[in-house]
């Protein structure tokens, strides 16, 4: 009972682990995401092809994996031992994707569901050429003891790319890897690279030193049990099939390979013999999934910092683009050129100072636009006030994407996601929104003028001089003094403005002029950062589109720990 509920538990906590890594996802293109990806298929693909089905079936049959490189003789070797044609060597081959599993009859039920490799659809019989890729052939064979079963796997250097990643991924399902080499490929990169991992994990290999010369036998064998000691594998068995002859059926002689098929009946004959290598492989399996999982974490946390860095870099250039606003709002920059024109247009003829005088309702310049058509001072004032707030909004907005989609174009991550965000207005060279957003505020200004001119006497002083001019004195005083009036005077053309604030004075009083600026300035301020927010947003967005959840590296780390915590 305390053997199951541990063994129960260290399926609880794999299960956890599985969850957590099929969650994760590493959507930007970081250093190593690759790398880490291909990690993260490998563990999912061993979890559902081994350990768990072996968790879950202790008592199910040993599943032994026959791999190796192409040429090796492993479709050979299989219908040697075997004793019939299960499986199709040749030429043809490599460019099949459709392993052969080959059983005794009464473990059928073993393998004709999705217990092991539940990502392969079934066929059963033997070969007829006609197998589709993503399917294991299943051969009953009474020539194979029940409790063992052998899997015939593709090349693991096939020129086939999809060959190679299904012959990693079924000898990662497997009890016992039977490897098969030859004379003249056994010291190869590319086999001794899966034997490193077998070695890794812990799993119990078995050579098999294919088409040996009989007189090199006594050289070449201890150089490969000197290979494996120094690999980690200093007690996987070596069998020598010597070069011979295949005989009518394309098959090696009894005496070739006899040493082999004693070992596997004499496994497949002693269930402790087979409960020792299951233990083996299946232990460090459990085992080397922690390690896995942690370099998981780690690409997590790479993918973290990506996610961050793209951040804080729209929040940084953003952020400065209004500072700027805010900055060009305060330092007399906007009261320049042509607002400064416009504004010695209104108050330097002298007749905005006989109307301050006489509060006659209406200046001889205005009659005069009226006949010839030209536009009002007060009016060629407003549009340059426009003009001036609409072209510091623009320039800064234009200043934060451009800095945004630079930064992002250096930063792992960025150029993927910059792709992806959505096409502003900028891009086609659409200022409406801009525009409406000034006019809008120089609307809400005059209202605000309105509302605090509600007053008898008030009312009558705006009247006198007209809601616009006394709106566009408020602007003026608004955008050239910090604060309001509160602070160092930034000048337009000897102290005009001092006029505008004096008549302001005038009509409303001292504090509710400084009030009345301040709301102006701070709400021209809340309508820019919400046209820099909505802006920045599409960054943002197509941010979060593509980034993966802040909470996986934790998830995953803590699914470890639970693994790690437990003990088979």
């Amino acid at each position: 009972m305390g053997a199951d509920r541990d063994v129960e538990a260290v399926v609880s906590a794999v299960e956890g682990l599985r969850t957590a890594v099929d969650a994760m996802t590493l959507p930007l293109d970081v250093p190593g995401r690759d790398a880490a990806e291909a990690t993260r298929r490998q563990l999912l693909d061993q979890l559902d092809d081994y350990v768990l089905p072996r968790l879950r079936s202790l008592d199910a049959p040993l599943l032994a994996v026959v791999g190796g490189s192409t040429g090796a003789g492993k479709s050979t070797l299989v219908n040697s031992v075997v004793g019939e044609s299960v499986s199709r060597p040749g030429v043809l081959r490599p460019t099949t994707t459709s392993p052969v599993l080959v059983h005794h009859p009464d473990d059928a039920r073993w393998f004709e569901d999705a217990r092991v490799l539940p990502g392969l659809a079934r066929v059963t019989g033997h070969d007829t050429g006609e197998d589709q890729p993503g399917t294991v052939r299943l051969v009953p064979s009474r020539a194979l003891r029940p409790g063992l079963a052998l899997l015939d796997a593709p090349d693991i250097d096939s020129v086939v790319s999809a060959n190679r990643e299904l012959a990693t991924q079924l000898l990662g399902a497997a009890d016992l890897w039977l490897f098969v080499t030859t004379a003249a490929r056994y010291a190869d990169a590319v086999p001794w690279d899966l034997l490193r991992t077998a070695a890794d994990r812990g799993t119990a290999v078995s050579v098999v030193l294919d088409r040996v010369p009989p007189e090199a036998v006594d050289e070449i064998r201890p150089h490969l049990a000197s290979m494996l000691r120094d690999q980690g594998l200093p007690t996987a068995p070596i069998f020598t099939v010597p070069e011979t002859p295949l005989d009518d059926t394309g098959r090696l002689p009894a005496e070739a390979f006899a040493r082999l098929r004693a070992w596997l009946e004499a496994l497949a004959g002693d269930a402790r013999a087979r409960d020792i290598v299951v233990s083996q492989t299946l232990r460090g399996a459990v085992a080397s999934l922690t390690g896995r999982a942690d370099e998981l974490v780690a690409a997590g946390r790479e993918q973290d910092a990506a996610r961050e860095a793209l951040e804080d870099a729209v929040t940084d250039a953003f952020d400065a683009g209004h500072r700027r606003v805010a900055d060009g709002m305060t330092d007399g920059a906007l009261l320049r050129g042509e607002v400064l024109a416009r504004w010695q247009e209104f108050v330097g003829t002298g007749e905005f100072f006989r109307q301050v005088e006489s509060t006659v309702s209406r200046w001889r310049d205005r009659i005069t636009a009226a006949v010839t058509g030209r536009t009002a001072p007060a009016e060629g004032l407003g549009e340059a006030l426009h003009t001036g707030v609409a072209a510091l909004l623009l320039a800064n907005l234009e200043s934060a994407e451009s800095d945004t989609a630079r930064t992002w174009r250096r930063l792992p991550g960025g150029p993927a996601v910059l792709a992806e965000v959505p096409p502003g207005p900028r891009a086609t060279g659409d200022t409406s929104d801009v525009e409406r957003l000034v006019r809008d505020w120089q609307g809400e200004v005059l209202e605000l003028v309105r509302t605090e001119g509600k007053g008898r006497r008030t009312n009558a002083r705006v009247a006198a001089y007209g809601v616009n001019a006394i709106g566009l004195f408020l602007m003026l005083v608004a955008l050239a003094q910090t604060g309001g009036l509160v602070g160092a005077e930034i000048g337009i053309a000897g102290g005009t403005s001092v006029l505008a604030q004096r008549v302001l004075e005038a009509i409303f009083g001292d504090q509710a002029v400084r009030d009345m600026a301040a709301k102006a300035r701070a709400r021209l301020l809340e309508l820019a950062d919400e046209r820099f927010r909505q802006e920045r947003e599409r960054y943002v967005g197509a941010l979060a589109a593509h980034a993966a959840p802040t909470t996986q590296a934790d998830t995953v780390a803590a699914a470890a720990a639970g693994l790690r915590g437990v003990r088979l």
